[in-house]
C-alpha cells in the first residue's frame, strides 16, 4: 500500500524510536509532550536553522555545480559548496519525512549536516545511535533526490565542533531495519515496556508521563503489601520536579473581565488592571462566579493546554474549557471497557472505598483527643472497613461508605480548635446543597475545588471525567474525577479546612449564615484557596515510590496511573493511603 503525506514517519521521530520505542509512543502514537531544560536547550541550539524554510537545489544531471549562495573563495576563486537550512524533504518509496537542519550541496554531493545541543560523546565513535541513524536516513532522502551521499555531519553546540558520520552499508541496513520496526509502532496501540534502570530516563523530558521505575515497581509489587517497593533492591527514582512550577490563577473579583496580552493573561474592571500573570506561569485559569473572558484569551489558553474551570459564585464546579491537546483516544476507549466489567467495577470501587476510610481513621487517630469517644470511633471505623470485602454490589458499598463518614465526621467537631470559638462552629454531621453551618461551606468549597483538580489530571492524560466506575455516570456529574478522588478527600481538603480554622485563617466573620444556609464570603473563600493551594503544593514522602513530591503531583500521577490500569499495563489500580 502505498503512503501518503500523512503516513510518512518524520525522521526525528525514527530518532526517538532508536532512543526508546515507549518514548515513540508517547510523542508520535499520543501526541506527548512536556518540557525540560534540555528540550529548551535544543530548540535555542536550533533557532538559527529554523528561522527560514529553504528549497534544496536540483541536483544537476551532468555534474555541472550548483549555483552558491555564498561568495567564491577569495584564495582559489571556486564557489564553496551551496548551503540550504531548515530544508523540508519527503519520500513515499521510503514512507520518510524530513526537514534537515542544513545540507551543503557541491556538484551532485550533499552532505547533511544536523544540529544536536550537547557535547560530542565521549566513545569511540564519538555520537550515538540515534543521531547516527537520524542522519543516515536523512542521507537516503538526499539520495532519493538524485545526490550521492556518503556521509553526514553532527554539530554539537555544547562543543562547537563537527562529527564525520559515514554511511556504512552496516549503518544502512541498520537504519532501514529500524525504519520498518518504527512505521509498524506507528500503528501499534499497546504501550511498549518502559526502559529499566536506564539512564536514557535521568534527562527525558517525558520521564513523568512515562513513569518507568513507578511502572516497573508496581509490576514487580511483592504480595506482601507491607514490604516497600524495590526494582531488584534500588528504590524508584523520582524523574520528575517535586512540585510544578506553574500554578492555578483564580479570579474571584465579581464582574472582573479576563484578556489577553503578549502571552500574558490579564484581569480588567472598569477599564482598571487588577492582576496579570505570564503564560508558563499557569496552570489552570479558575473563574469564580461572574467573570467574563475574551474568546482571544480562550484561544490562547486552548492552545497552550491551559484549561478554564467554571465556579458558580456559590463554589459549585460547573465544567472546564479546554484544548484538543491529545490525538488519540485509546485510554478513553480502554476506560469505556473496563466500565462494562461489573467484577472490575467493584474491585476498583472497593479500593477506594477502603483507602478513603483509612485515611479518615489516620486523620482522627493523629489528630482528635486521646479518649473514649475517639477509640470507639476507631474501632468502628475497623470493623466497617473490614466488610468492605465482603461487599457483592456497588449499591451496597455506598452504604458501607456512609457508614463510615458518619462515624467519621462524628468525630470531626474535635479536630477543630478556633481562635474564635462558639456556637457558630458547632459541627455535628456533614451535610450540603446548601452547606448550613460554615464547616460545611468549608468542605464543599474544598471537594468542589478537588473535583476540578482531579478532573483536569484526568483530562490531562485522555480520559473521560464523567464515566465512573464506583461513582456512576449522570449527566454533569465529573463521576470519574469523584472516584479518583474519594482518599483524597481527607489527606487535601478535610486537611486544609483543619488548617484554615485552627489558625485563624478563616474566622466567623468570613461566613453569611441564615436559616436557608452558609456561604463563604469573598475574603474567606481567599483565605481558603490560600490554605486550600498550601495545602496542594506541600511534599510528602509518597507511600509507595518512597521519594518526595507535592500533593498536587501525586494526584497527576495516580491519574496516569489509573490510565495504565486501564489499558492493562498494570495488574491493579493503587491509590494512596497516609501512613
Amino acid at each position: 500500500m502505498p503512503n501518503t503525506e500523512s503516513t510518512l514517519l518524520p525522521v526525528r521521530m525514527l530518532n526517538e524510536y532508536t532512543y526508546c520505542p515507549r518514548l515513540f509512543h508517547f510523542m508520535h502514537v499520543e501526541g506527548r509532550w512536556e518540557d525540560n531544560e534540555f528540550t529548551v536547550e535544543g530548540r535555542h541550539a536550533h533557532r538559527r536553522v529554523d528561522e527560514q524554510d529553504h528549497l534544496l537545489p536540483d541536483a544537476p544531471a551532468t555534474g555541472k555545480p550548483t549555483a552558491s549562495n555564498e561568495p567564491p573563495d577569495p584564495k582559489t576563486g571556486d564557489d564553496p559548496p551551496a548551503v540550504a537550512r531548515s530544508v523540508p524533504l519527503c519520500s513515499e518509496s521510503l514512507g520518510l519525512s524530513a526537514k534537515l537542519d542544513l545540507v551543503a550541496t557541491e556538484g551532485e554531493l550533499a552532505i547533511p549536516v544536523e544540529t544536536k545541543r550537547g557535547r560530542v560523546p565521549e566513545n569511540p565513535e564519538r555520537s550515538y545511535e540515534p543521531e547516527r541513524v537520524q542522519l543516515m536516513a536523512q542521507g537516503l532522502l538526499l539520495r532519493e533526490n538524485g545526490y550521492q551521499c556518503d556521509h553526514g555531519m553532527l554539530y554539537f553546540a555544547g562543543s562547537r565542533s563537527r562529527v564525520r558520520i559515514d554511511f556504512t552499508a552496516e549503518l544502512e541496513s541498520r537504519t532501514r531495519d529500524l525504519l520498518k520496526q518504527a512505521q509498524a509502532a506507528a500503528h501499534a496501540t499497546a504501550l511498549p515496556p518502559p526502559l529499566e534502570d536506564s539512564p536514557k530516563c535521568n534527562g527525558c523530558s517525558l520521564a513523568g508521563i512515562c513513569l518507568p521505575d513507578e511502572t516497573n515497581a508496581l509490576l514487580h509489587a511483592p504480595a506482601d503489601p507491607t514490604v516497600d517497593l524495590t526494582i531488584d533492591g534500588r528504590p524508584a527514582r523520582r524523574l520528575y520536579p517535586v512540585r510544578d512550577d506553574a500554578t492555578p490563577f483564580y479570579v474571584q473579583e465579581q464582574g472582573a473581565h479576563v484578556g489577553c496580552s503578549k502571552q500574558k493573561i490579564t484581569v480588567k474592571k472598569s477599564d482598571e488592571e487588577l492582576a496579570s500573570a505570564r503564560l508558563h506561569d499557569i496552570s489552570q485559569v479558575v473563574l469564580c462566579g461572574n467573570v467574563q473572558i475574551s474568546a482571544q484569551a480562550v484561544h490562547m489558553l486552548c492552545e497552550a493546554s491551559i484549561p478554564v474551570v467554571h465556579l458558580s459564585m456559590g463554589n459549585w464546579f460547573y465544567g472546564i474549557t479546554h484544548g484538543i491537546h491529545l490525538r488519540n483516544a485509546y485510554d478513553r476507549a480502554a476506560q469505556f471497557e473496563i466500565a462494562k466489567e461489573p467484577a472490575k467495577c467493584l474491585a476498583f470501587a472497593r479500593q477506594i472505598v477502603r483507602d478513603k476510610a483509612e485515611n479518615q481513621r489516620t486523620l482522627l487517630r493523629r489528630n482528635a483527643p486521646a479518649e473514649s469517644g475517639t477509640e470507639r470511633a476507631l474501632r468502628d471505623m475497623d470493623d466497617f472497613t473490614t466488610g468492605v470485602d465482603r461487599v457483592d454490589a456497588i449499591q451496597s458499598l455506598l452504604g458501607v461508605e456512609g457508614s463510615i463518614a458518619a462515624v467519621y465526621f462524628g468525630r470531626f467537631s474535635t479536630l477543630l480548635k478556633p481562635r474564635d470559638f462558639d456556637a457558630q462552629w458547632d459541627f455535628k454531621n456533614r451535610n450540603r446543597r446548601p452547606p448550613r453551618d460554615p464547616v460545611n461551606a468549608l468542605l464543599s468549597f474544598g471537594y468542589a475545588m478537588l473535583t476540578k483538580e482531579c478532573t483536569t489530571a484526568l483530562l490531562a492524560e485522555g480520559l473521560d471525567p464523567w464515566w465512573g466506575l464506583y461513582h456512576q455516570p449522570r449527566h454533569g456529574r465529573p463521576a470519574l474525577a469523584l472516584d479518583i478522588m474519594e482518599p483524597f478527600r481527607p489527606t487535601i481538603v478535610d486537611s486544609a479546612v483543619i488548617s484554615a480554622i485552627n489558625t485563624g485563617m478563616v474566622q466567623r466573620s468570613s461566613f453569611d449564615v441564615s436559616a436557608s444556609g452558609c456561604i463563604l464570603k469573598p475574603d474567606g473563600r481567599k483565605a481558603f484557596i490560600r490554605a486550600y493551594e498550601a495545602r496542594l503544593d506541600q511534599l510528602i514522602t509518597h507511600p509507595i515510590f518512597d521519594y518526595r513530591c507535592s500533593w498536587r503531583v501525586v494526584i497527576r500521577l495516580q491519574a496516569r496511573l489509573l490510565s495504565r490500569w486501564f489499558r492493562g499495563e498494570l495488574p491493579v489500580y493503587t491509590s494512596i493511603t497516609t501512613r
